[in-house]
């Protein structure tokens, strides 16, 4: 399966360019593989450049999630960093990631200068 990179990624949610989306509904109708940093890039890019709010950005990870043609990585682990992120949705999504990466991999306490994803379970500020 071949992976994609956040460009893709972003017309197909955006479709904001009809060229590009279509050129990108093409090259995953074979289906793709999303890795966790070009999720992370994509949520950056809803959030800082098109202005999507936090439960815009929840949908969207959602759609991805359940989308017929595209494999997130570690599917689970990105599901829990949702929920997170829904319940916690000033942390940033990028954040729950980070956590739940960490955490999936044994390596907690997540250290962090951040004084909101210091308040989460499982990390801890510095």
């Amino acid at each position: 399966m071949r992976a994609i990179d956040t460009n893709v990624l972003v017309r197909l949610i955006a479709r904001d360019d009809p060229a590009q989306v279509a050129r990108a509904e093409l090259a995953v109708e074979k289906g793709a593989w999303v890795s966790h940093l070009v999720l992370a890039e994509t949520v950056w890019v809803l959030d800082a450049v098109y202005r999507r709010s936090p439960k815009q950005i929840a949908l969207a990870v959602e759609m991805l999630l359940d989308h017929a043609l595209l494999s997130v990585q570690e599917v689970h682990l990105v599901a829990r960093a949702l929920d997170l992120f829904r319940v916690n949705p000033k942390l940033g999504f990028s954040d729950c990631l980070i956590l739940e990466i960490a955490h999936q991999n044994g390596h907690l306490p997540l250290l962090t200068f951040d004084r909101r994803l210091g308040d989460a379970d499982g990390a801890e500020r510095i």
